[in-house]
């Protein structure tokens, strides 16, 4: 079966890649690991995508903005008031999504775009042929081989990326990830947080917990899980190890639902927590940072807190540089001076060496700092309409990715909604 885009990985950056493919007509295959897409927003339960807005005005638009949308609209849920925002508190303007009723959405949009969706399947091998890739997928009833024209890798952690042979950047140490969960049975604001601290140090001094189990800062009590009521709550950290291979996810998840499990009994220990409930654990550990391409372009910080323009840039992105860390107070950030919007050239979603090979997503070619950024899912949903556009217009113009004018590039996106920096 030869298809015009493959696109692996079914999460922010992945569908709105496919769905881009598959509006323009393009002979589109979406291939995720898991049973459902939506990625982050869905599975890890980190359902509040951002940032859309910057500076009162909308810099991200496009398919994700419309699914997002179409999801809030569907249940009346309240948006953010744009017009305040403001340089620093830029929580205010996350939108609070209902993760589960936008996997619906997602799941209607790549339907009516005609895309094929094939689910618990992963990519085994990448090889290059004349014009096309041959693609080893591994399915539940074994290794199916298929051709594409473009190969877009939306994985996340550049799966596709480093099967292929190309360069990717791996950092020392990875920013934590996040287990998120549900927690009932108990009244934060009723709680005594002072003797709670107290019994929790008794706990991190015998070696038992950990600060960063229940918060973000790795010195002092902090109860951001409790207040949260389990989510994006804490920090997961294991030196050395990464997210991004089936054993450091592995290692990753047993860690963080083991210390949730510690963290409950310990609870149930409390005045005011005797009846703390789980309600529901989400079935993936949210990943901030892997891997990294080395592309033909790289964002740096430096480009990032300045706003550079590159004429070849396909979308924006609007977020403070924002390095969470196992260290101290657990989060390094950086707040963009007023009026800056930063933006990602096509080169960095380039592979170096590739042909027709696009990558959309937070492992897009960046430093670590811009990265730290560049990962939230505004951003990747608009790096994956991107990646999907060119892949469109490759096949289209029978042209390398690289090669694509640019102007057709932000022709076809404007087409499709997405705004294009200026």
């Amino acid at each position: 079966m030869l298809y015009d885009i493959l696109v692996l990985g079914g999460g922010t950056a992945g569908v709105m890649a496919a769905v881009q493919a598959g509006r323009e007509g393009s002979k589109t295959l979406l291939v995720e690991k898991s049973d459902r897409l939506g990625g982050t927003g869905v599975n890890a339960g980190i359902n509040f995508p951002g940032l859309f807005h910057a500076w009162r005005k909308q810099v991200i638009a496009g398919i994700g903005w419309e699914l997002v949308c179409r999801s809030m609209d569907e249940e009346n849920r309240p948006y953010p008031d744009f017009s305040r925002q403001e340089r620093h508190p830029h929580n205010r303007e996350q939108i609070l999504t209902n993760g589960d009723y936008f996997s619906l959405i997602c799941d209607e949009a790549v339907t009516n775009a005609g895309v094929e969706v094939l689910f618990g399947t992963m990519c085994a091998g990448i090889r290059e042929l004349d014009g096309e890739k041959e693609i080893t997928l591994c399915t539940k009833t074994g290794l199916k081989p298929i051709r594409t024209k473009v190969l877009i890798d939306c994985t996340g952690d550049a799966n596709g990326v480093t099967l292929a042979g190309y360069p990717v950047e791996r950092g020392e140490e990875c920013q934590p990830a996040t287990y998120s969960c549900k927690l009932s049975g108990y009244d934060y604001n009723s709680l005594d947080l002072e003797a709670i601290g107290k019994a929790f140090d008794k706990e991190v001094a015998a070696g038992r917990l950990s600060y960063t189990d229940i918060g973000w800062n790795a010195n002092r009590f902090d109860p951001k899980w409790l207040f949260t009521h389990g989510n994006n709550g804490n920090h997961v950290h294991l030196p050395g190890v990464t997210g991004g291979t089936s054993e450091g996810r592995t290692a990753l998840s047993l860690s963080a639902r083991l210390t949730i499990l510690r963290l409950l009994r310990f609870f149930r220990t409390q005045p005011g927590l005797e009846n703390i409930r789980l309600d529901a654990l989400h079935p993936e550990c949210g990943i901030r940072e892997s891997v990294r391409i080395q592309g033909l372009a790289t964002v740096t910080t430096e480009d990032y807190v300045s706003g550079r323009r590159t004429g070849d840039d396909v979308c924006h992105s609007f977020y403070p540089v924002d390095v969470h860390t196992a260290r101290q107070s657990g989060l390094d950030q950086v707040f963009l001076e007023e009026g800056i919007v930063p933006s990602v050239p096509r080169g960095a979603l380039i592979p170096k060496g590739s042909k027709n090979f696009l990558v959309a997503g937070r492992c897009v070619s960046s430093d670590r700092g811009a990265n730290s950024a560049l990962r939230v899912q505004a951003t990747c949903m608009a790096t994956g309409q991107a990646a999907g556009a060119i892949a469109v217009l490759a096949v289209r113009e029978d042209l390398d990715v690289a090669d694509v004018p640019i102007e057709k590039i932000h022709s076809l996106l404007r087409k499709h909604g997405a705004i294009i920096p200026q």
